[in-house]
């Protein structure tokens, strides 16, 4: 088993509003993870090639502008295409409760706006002693 956590952040999409994601990394870091945030503009191509690269254990998304169905979905698929479903895939942003749903039911982890970063952590936290992974 690591001794750390590895998260990859990134902002699929168009979406320019990164505070939200930059608060969630900082709070991670300061627990203990090792974050990687790709910053804005990503491609779902792009995430998923920077958590195979950086052989990430969580990889979190972050989407306002309302193409989470879209690029979330999309990230998952190419994980599952490229062998890496041992990853934990998180999303988080304005995301109503219905789609959170249907993305909780897709094997995608939600955490909707307001969500206690502590909360997250632990979540991950337990996520990853349930499924370790060796270095």
């Amino acid at each position: 088993m690591r001794d750390r956590i590895k998260v990859v952040l990134a902002k699929p999409g168009l979406d320019g509003h990164d505070r939200g994601v930059k608060i969630i990394a900082r709070a991670m870091a300061d627990a203990g993870m090792e974050v990687v945030y790709l910053g804005l503009q990503q491609t779902p191509e792009m995430i998923v090639k920077a958590a195979l690269e950086e052989d990430a254990d969580v990889v979190g998304l972050s989407v306002l502008s309302g193409a989470h169905m879209t690029l979330f979905p999309r990230v998952k698929n190419l994980l599952i295409e490229a062998a890496a479903t041992d990853k934990l895939l998180t999303g988080g942003g304005i995301i109503p409760d219905q789609d959170a749903e249907q993305l909780k039911q897709a094997g995608i982890t939600v955490f909707g706006p307001g969500s206690n970063t502590q909360q997250i952590i632990d979540f991950i936290r337990g996520w990853c002693q349930e499924h370790p992974r060796e270095i």
